[in-house]
């Protein structure tokens, strides 16, 4: 059972208190990228470390900005932001890499998904289906200006946030030759890339009158990694340029 929020008490997962983290953080999934984005900011200060959860506190220019790592899927990035939300953030922005489900999305470039296809376990526990996991427009429009500004090649469209990494092997996998034929499914449906967290961010966000969005590196195809690095230090300075414009807006 979830404890009772207690106000100024440390959250269980994150270890972080209120007044510790800014009202935009920015969401990657390895830790290590929480310092690599860190390394971004002005006067970055690390908050915390445990488990996967990995938290830097900085300034962007004057605005104050957050980093809190999430783990890969959608449970430990749902906890994440529960427990960033009780410590006064209000604003998300998913950074992460992504396998590119269209052909025209090339390695290197960036996604900025507007709205999420919730093929995985977690959103369902706070609404059915039906519910949309749909990106902040204001935080959407950011991300597409900070992009436009930094001349980041950028596409803008929906991302498939699932569960299974390794699920598309037909001679291993039961259901490989299904999950293969879901990509074909997906790939008509003008889907652009695959991730493993923004639905739930979305969802919850939208639920809870916060706001989110994503900008999501692509890193290769379906089921093959190019380059692990490509595009993500564009999608961090599309990140933190977007924070800056939402500041102002």
């Amino acid at each position: 059972m979830a404890r009772a929020y207690e106000p100024g008490k440390m959250e269980y997962h994150i270890r972080v208190k209120p007044g510790e983290v800014a009202r935009y953080v920015l969401l990657p999934g390895d830790p290590a990228r929480s310092e690599l984005i860190a390394k971004r900011f002005d006067e970055a200060k690390e908050i915390a470390y445990n488990r996967e959860f990995r938290t830097f506190t900085g300034k962007v220019g004057v605005v104050p900005i957050s980093v809190t790592s999430t783990g890969i899927g959608c449970p430990s990035t749902a906890i994440a932001v529960e427990e960033l939300a009780r410590c006064g953030a209000d604003t998300f922005i998913r950074v992460g890499t992504a396998g590119g489900v269209s052909p025209r999305i090339k390695t290197g470039e960036v996604v900025i998904a507007n709205a999420a296809v919730r093929e995985e376990g977690t959103s369902i526990h706070y609404v059915p289906l039906g519910y949309p996991a749909v990106a902040d427009l204001e935080v959407t429009n950011a991300l597409i200006e900070a992009a436009r500004r930094l001349k980041v090649k950028h596409h803008i469209g929906f991302t498939l946030s699932k569960d299974a990494f390794y699920s598309e092997e037909p001679e291993r996998v039961p259901l490989g030759e299904q999950a293969r034929a879901r990509w074909k499914l997906w790939q008509r449906a003008n889907v652009l890339a695959t991730e493993m967290e923004c639905s739930t961010i979305y969802t919850l966000s939208s639920i809870n009158g916060w706001r989110a969005g994503g900008v999501l590196a692509v890193i290769g195809p379906i089921g093959k990694i190019d380059d692990p690095r490509a595009g993500i230090d564009q999608a961090i300075y599309v990140a933190i340029e977007a924070v800056k414009l939402l500041e102002k807006a």
